[in-house]
This record gives C-alpha cells, sequence and structure tokens, in this order.
C-alpha cells in the first residue's frame, strides 16, 4: 500500500464515518420496508420469465480491495460471462425478457441494500469494481480510492454514469474522496433519484 493510499485511508476513518454508517443503516432499513412489495414482486417476475434464480451474486471490489458478494436482480441470461456489459461483443443478446427494463429502470441495483445493511458498501461511494477489472482496480488503488467503501451510487454515477471512460470515472472518485461529507452525499442520492427517473447515461 502507498503513503497516499495510508494518508488517504486514515482520512476516512474519523468522525464522519460514524454518522455516514448511520446514515446508511438507517435509510436503508427504511427503503427496505417501503420497497419490499416491489422487491418481491421484481423477484417473481424476474423468477417466470426467464432460467434462474432471482438474484445474481457478482464478486466485487470492496475497500482496501478486499473481495465481497454483491447481489443484484439478474437481468442477463445465466450462461452471460462475467465481464463488464460494454465488454459483451452483442449486450442485448444477453439479456433476459426483462432485463433491458430492469437496467433502464436500475430496479436492478435494489437489492444491494443488503448490502449496505452488512457493512460492505455505502449508499454513496464509488461503484464497486467487477473483480476482473483490474484497470480500474490498480488506478483506484493507486490513486488512494481504495480506501473508501464502494457505493450504491456516487459522484461519478451522477457525472456520466455508464458513459465514462475509466480515467475519468477515477478523477470523480478522487474528487469525491476530497470533498465528502454529509450534504454531498444527500445531494448525490437526490442527483441520482433524478438520473434515474430521466434514465440518463444508462448503458443498455
Amino acid at each position: 500500500m502507498t503513503q497516499q493510499t495510508d494518508d488517504a485511508a486514515a482520512a476516512v476513518r474519523p468522525r464522519g464515518a460514524l454518522a455516514k454508517r448511520a446514515v446508511d443503516l438507517s435509510l436503508a432499513l427504511l427503503a427496505a420496508v417501503v420497497l419490499a412489495v416491489p422487491l418481491v414482486l421484481v423477484a417473481l417476475l424476474v423468477r417466470l420469465t426467464s432460467r434462474g434464480p432471482a438474484l445474481y451474486w457478482s464478486d466485487r471490489v470492496g475497500r482496501r480491495n478486499a473481495i465481497f458478494r454483491m447481489p443484484k436482480f439478474r437481468s442477463m441470461k445465466i450462461e452471460t460471462p462475467a465481464v463488464a456489459t460494454h465488454l459483451l461483443a452483442d449486450p442485448q443478446a444477453h439479456l433476459t425478457p426483462i432485463g433491458g427494463f430492469l437496467r433502464k429502470t436500475s430496479l436492478d441495483e435494489l437489492p444491494q441494500l443488503w448490502s449496505v445493511v452488512k457493512g460492505d458498501m455505502s449508499l454513496v461511494g464509488p461503484r464497486p469494481a467487477l473483480f476482473n477489472q483490474h484497470d480500474l482496480v490498480a488506478l483506484r488503488t493507486e490513486r488512494g480510492v481504495d480506501a473508501l467503501l464502494p457505493g450504491v451510487t456516487g459522484w461519478a454515477q451522477i457525472n456520466g454514469r455508464d458513459e465514462l471512460p475509466i480515467p475519468q470515472k477515477v478523477a470523480l472518485d478522487v474528487e469525491y474522496l476530497q470533498r465528502r461529507s454529509l450534504a454531498m452525499d444527500i445531494a448525490i442520492l437526490c442527483r441520482t433519484v433524478l438520473k434515474v427517473i430521466r434514465r440518463d447515461g444508462v448503458s443498455h
């Protein structure tokens, strides 16, 4: 671990960490209760419209590059390779009958509330890289971003989402690392809701 990463990790621990965790836990539990019926309905739709389980558990890179398993509602066929969507030759061919709808509406992301409750993720932070996105992981580690918990949404998400190249994503992650605060997190959550409603920056 580099000195820059050590400094970044140390900066994440102080007083704001407990407050951020309390907000994450409270909002995630509240959302899980409010969205309980939609969660069950989406799970049933996934099972009824394609072969395989309702949830897809993806190996992701968490804080300090520890691997954790992140759940999503399955939007792709079970034989789809475990790579980033943009690396598939024909992503549309791998979608389930309702996969495109789940992705456009971001309903596939809702099970990540479990990862927030468990403590593997925060509501706001850098989006967790796939275990095999070595270029993204290496650049984040070099810039100290690995000191942060990954998020359901983040600064990069509301400033381009899937459309951003990796260096630009990491630059925005670094900006969040340097500027992060409870007020910034709330602003990101609010803007995320607007982005989801408008379906901005989603790769289909």
